[in-house]
C-alpha cells in the first residue's frame, strides 16, 4: 500500500532558543550558547539538549526530542486524523469511552459521593 503525505513538520514550526549549557566541558561550553531548546508551537512540546558543544547538533537532537514526547504525538495523531476527515469519528468515540469509563463524583462531608448525591453551592 502506497503511502501519502498528509502534511510534514519542520524546523520553523517551532520556537528556538539558545543558551549557555551546564556541567563538564571547560571554558568553551561556559561561553557559547550551545544548548538548544525547541518547542512545537501547535502541540506545546518541547525538546532539549546541551548533550554536544555544537550547537548544530543540539538542535538537531532537540527536534528529535520533541518529536518522541507524548504532547507532540497525541497532537500529531488527532493532526492525521483532522486532516483525513476521521477527527469526529475519534471524539465520538471519546464521548462514549467517556460516559462509561468516568466518573464524577463530588466530597461531602469529607467524603466521595456520586455527583447526583451531591449538593450543589447555594443549596
Amino acid at each position: 500500500m502506497a503511502r501519502e503525505v498528509l502534511f510534514s513538520v519542520s524546523a520553523a514550526d517551532c520556537d528556538w532558543e539558545y543558551m549557555r549549557g551546564t556541567g563538564p566541558g571547560g571554558q568553551k561550553r561556559n561561553k557559547t550558547e550551545s544548548k538548544v531548546r525547541c518547542t512545537h508551537r501547535a502541540s506545546g512540546a518541547v525538546g532539549e539538549s546541551d548533550e554536544t558543544r555544537s550547537q548544530h547538533d543540539n538542535k538537531r537532537k532537540a527536534f528529535v526530542k520533541m518529536a518522541e514526547t507524548a504532547k507532540f504525538k497525541a497532537w500529531h495523531k488527532l493532526e492525521c486524523a483532522r486532516r483525513m476527515g476521521k477527527l469526529a469519528d475519534i471524539e465520538e468515540q471519546v464521548n462514549r469511552e467517556m460516559r462509561t469509563n468516568v466518573k464524577v463524583e463530588g466530597r461531602v462531608d469529607g467524603r466521595w459521593v456520586p455527583i447526583e448525591e451531591a449538593p450543589w453551592e447555594g443549596e
